[in-house]
């Protein structure tokens, strides 16, 4: 059983940072991790994705270039950087693990999933 707890969502105002953790209890070495936001009335879409080994990311066009996600396997820990931050960034932000590589950029393709952090950008 894997559990997932996110952490470092805030306030921020337009063109700031944040740093989203999720750290995990039992075993994510061998796991995809994922990291997907929902705004309030939409739905839950993908934001980026890393490979076990941190060798593969993708990332939703919105976010290229301004977010970053990887992995510190000694801590069980996986991390989203999000750069110059737009108020339309703002969403609860979920973490979620794949035992998969089939289709990680859909939300069906992951077992385990966070409650989730908000991020709130101001402009």
């Amino acid at each position: 059983q894997v559990q997932l707890v996110e952490s470092g969502g805030g306030l921020v105002q337009a063109g700031g940072s944040l740093r989203l953790s999720c750290a995990a209890s039992g075993r994510i070495s061998r796991s995809a991790m994922g990291w997907f936001r929902q705004a309030p009335g939409k739905e839950r879409d993908f934001v980026a994705v890393i490979n076990w080994s941190g060798t593969n990311t993708y990332y939703a066009d919105s976010v290229k270039g301004r977010f970053t996600i990887y992995r510190d396997s000694a801590k069980n820990t996986v991390y989203l950087q999000m750069n110059s931050l737009k108020p339309e960034d703002a969403a609860v932000y979920y973490c979620a693990a794949s035992t998969s590589w089939s289709s990680p950029l859909m939300k069906l393709d992951y077992d385990y999933w966070g409650h989730g952090t908000q991020v709130t950008v101001s402009s």
